[in-house]
């Protein structure tokens, strides 16, 4: 039964993406994702702590992911992810994301999602291009604020780390049970083609304009965070 209610919700998120995802939906999406993170790091004190976004290996924001009511009831939204490659942060690829459940805070209809991917294990899975985050693959509620607790294991043990912001709250959040996959109507209609998730992520791809935004967004608040790491004597 579960796995019919999520093929019925994957089904429907593609219906949701092919009507919003030419070429200008997917420019508009990665402002918005740019935006979205420069929000979130412009208050470091409530914010992702310094050291869990310089040890991140991708990052995928989701804006306005919202509550849906496509068939069977869940969250459900469409994003972009980069990671870290010899060539520096890759060009993004596209991504859906839905079903599960979301620690999302109560009365939300939308949120800004940011998920951290923190290893290898993490890496692999999403470069899978479809997976359940489930069990010991669902990303954990990360830590605020401008260090993170010297008590966590996330350096050793967790594969992704997830936040969420909503008119102005800003939080970890667990996100478990739900899939995330290739959003491949963005990604031709951004691309022109069909281009592999794994390459993309790899840094095989040239990021072409368009990409600026997001790209800019991310190195910013990965050179801000290392600045003040190194300040601290870090």
């Amino acid at each position: 039964m579960k796995k019919y209610a999520i093929a019925l919700l994957m089904m429907s998120l593609a219906t949701f993406a092919f009507a919003k995802s030419g070429r200008p939906a997917t420019e508009d999406r990665l402002q918005a994702a740019g935006t979205a993170l420069q929000q979130i790091m412009a208050a470091p004190d409530k914010g992702i702590p310094e050291e869990v976004l310089t040890g991140a290996r991708c990052i995928a924001v989701i804006p306005d992911m919202g509550k849906g009511g496509f068939i069977v009831g869940g969250e459900h939204g469409r994003g972009v992810v980069t990671c870290r490659s010899k060539n520096g942060w890759s060009a993004p690829a596209f991504i859906s994301i839905g079903g599960g459940n979301f620690g999302f805070q109560a009365g939300a209809q939308s949120v800004d999602l940011v998920v951290l991917f923190m290893n290898d294990a993490g890496v692999k899975k999403l470069l899978s291009s479809k997976f359940e985050l489930s069990g010991e693959a669902s990303a954990a509620a990360g830590p605020v604020g401008r260090h993170a607790s010297a008590g966590t294991d996330w350096k050793m043990n967790t594969e992704a780390l997830s936040y969420s912001r909503s008119k102005g709250l800003f939080a970890g959040v667990a996100v478990d049970g739900s899939v995330i996959q290739q959003d491949n109507d963005s990604t031709k209609a951004f691309y022109g083609k069909n281009v592999p998730f794994a390459k993309t992520l790899s840094g095989n791809v040239h990021a072409p304009s368009g990409t600026d935004s997001f790209l800019a967004a991310v190195r910013a608040a990965e050179n801000k965070a290392a600045a003040h790491e190194a300040a601290e004597g870090k």
